[in-house]
């Protein structure tokens, strides 16, 4: 994503580029969140807007328009690693706002990655702390939003699709907004007079598209924005956070090792320490809670099973009615997992 992005900024204004993204990933996801609206029977009430009004604001307006400008700044290899790093922070925000147990393991994540990201970070020599400071925001916001579109979830049932589809649509329209406002001639002139600031200028809307730049802008929108960012939500459904959180470290290997090839950015030896660091924080993590799980299901089944041979008359009729229930939903989902795999099977035929 960061390579496309760096090569896209050469053509498009950074916050024109993520209006356009987000905009168009979010139309793309919005025919399969109405069918698993209607499916559901659910209905996006002024309390749902708010909520996909807030996870737009904090993804899209705020958390990608800072990874964007980190990759404009920076390196895009030292945006990727950091901005990889969010999970970290989004434990620290599960316990500090859904008051969520933080396990050993994962304390012992969030400690690892940190002195990770010190390493890649190197303050005692910082050639490029703009860029760098703009990832690290980045990443602290994008966990704000996994924890907040997380709560959005429970609370109005909407799947990782629906949540998704809509926040980039509203983070667009907020986006759009903000883009408007820069086109006020006051404001536009103060914005020119900053170097720094003169980007937020006149942000344009489309300029720029054409026969050479359309295919990069839907491959940025649908394949990456869309595509990327459902698949991810749909694995947390379909496993668990821990499984679908595995793509956050094998992307500080695999981004500077292309960032590498493809831009020629130079990798520096704390940048690969700080890597490795990551890693095995994220490794920790992912160890942990699949070791957590593994321990709750069996004290679970301990249990089921010690009250079926020795508890009373009524917890023997809770723990049958508990695993009447468990073996109804495995067969529930073997039916599911046979009606997803019959047209797979019958185009093999074919």
């Amino acid at each position: 994503m960061e390579i496309m992005l760096k090569l896209a900024g050469s053509s498009f204004n950074p916050i024109q580029l993520n209006f356009l993204r987000f905009l168009i990933g979010g139309l793309f996801l919005l025919p399969f969140a109405i069918h698993a609206i209607n499916k559901n029977q659910l209905t996006i009430d002024r309390a749902a807007i708010g909520s996909f009004a807030l996870t737009g604001l904090i993804c899209v307006l705020i958390s990608m328009t800072l990874f964007q400008l980190a990759v404009m700044y920076g390196k895009a290899s030292i945006a990727a690693v950091v901005f990889s790093s969010n999970p970290v922070f989004a434990l620290l925000f599960s316990y500090l706002i859904l008051h969520e147990t933080l396990s050993r393991p994962n304390l012992i994540s969030v400690i690892i990655s940190v002195i990770g990201l010190v390493i890649i970070m190197n303050p005692l020599h910082l050639t490029n702390p703009l860029g760098m400071v703009l990832a690290l925001l980045s990443a602290v916001t994008f966990g704000l939003y996994s924890i907040a579109s997380r709560k959005v979830s429970q609370t109005n049932h909407f799947n990782g699709i629906t949540i998704t589809s809509f926040t980039f649509i509203f983070g667009s329209l907020e986006l759009a907004l903000l883009m408007g406002l820069s086109h006020i001639p006051v404001i536009a002139e103060l914005l020119h007079q900053n170097p720094i600031t003169a980007n937020f200028a006149m942000i344009p809307y489309f300029a720029g598209i054409n026969a050479q730049t359309i295919a990069m802008i839907l491959y940025l929108g649908i394949g990456v924005t869309g595509i990327g960012f459902a698949t991810y939500f749909i694995a947390m459904e379909r496993s668990d956070v821990a499984t679908a959180s595995l793509v956050f470290f094998i992307k500080p290997v695999l981004a500077p090792i292309m960032a590498l090839i493809i831009l020629h950015e130079a990798i520096l030896l704390n940048t690969w320490i700080g890597i490795a660091v990551i890693v095995v924080g994220s490794v920790v993590s992912f160890v942990g809670q699949r070791a957590v799980t593994t321990e709750n299901t069996m004290v679970h089944e301990d249990y089921l099973e010690t009250v079926e041979h020795e508890g009373t008359q009524a917890d023997q009729l809770v723990a049958a009615e508990v695993a009447t229930a468990k073996k109804a939903l495995q067969r529930k989902e073997q039916a599911l997992q046979a009606t997803h795999q019959m047209p797979a099977a019958k185009q093999s035929e074919d």
